[in-house]
């Protein structure tokens, strides 16, 4: 709980600069909420041994009223004894009169037990409403924590994702891309002159071929060269 303290008895700006200047504001935090339950277990003693003694003083002011009260009944009885006659009344008298001075001292008891149950009471009751709040306070800020945490994640990530798109420089984007767009344009028009040229090249060589082509004379001639051997003839055939 001193983190807190310290932390909230200082100005605002004050509180904001030594949050920043913390190593890690998280682990501090969760260091801090650790402290409180320190302190909470340390009330906790505290509370119970206040009210073992308030538990106490309750029995001792009960115990000095019931001897309080045996020695009022036993004054009583010896004095009614000695009005029966069966105890003599001077006897009597200083019996009962010591029976009385022990009733007095145990009502002294009363009182002084009275006031320590009613003191220890009341810190009790001060004790039960700090432990309460501290509870809820760890409660509190543990849920508060959380939320923190998650909140630090998204931060965290919103802001690495935005420095990222802080850092590309959309001018040379552009350029990248256009010098791309040339390169490309460069390289489909390079494929397309090959093509022409391939083209070109095979064009020449159908015209070569078509002169040059030898292959129906050959055929004229072997033609005529099946016929003869077969012995026929053209003209007779016309």
């Amino acid at each position: 709980m001193n983190i807190f303290r310290r932390l909230f008895k200082i100005g605002k700006a004050e509180a904001n600069s030594a949050i920043d200047k913390m190593e890690d504001p998280i682990k501090m935090t969760e260091q801090g909420i650790r402290d409180m339950k320190q302190d909470l277990d340390k009330s906790l003693e505290a509370l119970a041994q206040v009210k073992a003694m308030a538990i106490r003083a309750n029995n001792e002011k009960e115990e000095y009223t019931s001897k309080a009260e045996d020695y009022q009944n036993k004054a009583m009885l010896i004095l009614k004894k000695a009005q029966n006659g069966d105890l003599d009344i001077s006897e009597a008298d200083r019996l009962a009169k010591e029976a009385l001075i022990k009733k007095e001292e145990a009502t002294k008891h009363i009182a002084r037990t009275s006031e320590e149950a009613d003191k220890f009471n009341k810190s009790v009751t001060q004790l039960e409403k700090n432990v309460s709040e501290v509870k809820s306070n760890i409660s509190k800020w543990e849920n508060e924590l959380k939320t923190l945490k998650a909140r630090v994640k998204v931060s965290n990530a919103t802001k690495n994702l935005n420095k990222q798109m802080a850092e590309i420089d959309s001018s040379s984007t552009v350029t990248m891309l256009e010098r791309m767009k040339e390169k490309v344009q460069q390289e489909e028009a390079l494929a397309e002159a090959y093509g022409d040229i391939a083209n070109e090249s095979k064009s020449i060589d159908d015209e070569l071929d078509a002169i040059t082509d030898t292959t129906e004379d050959s055929a004229l001639s072997d033609l005529e060269k099946l016929k003869e051997k077969l012995g026929i003839n053209n003209d007779k055939e016309a």
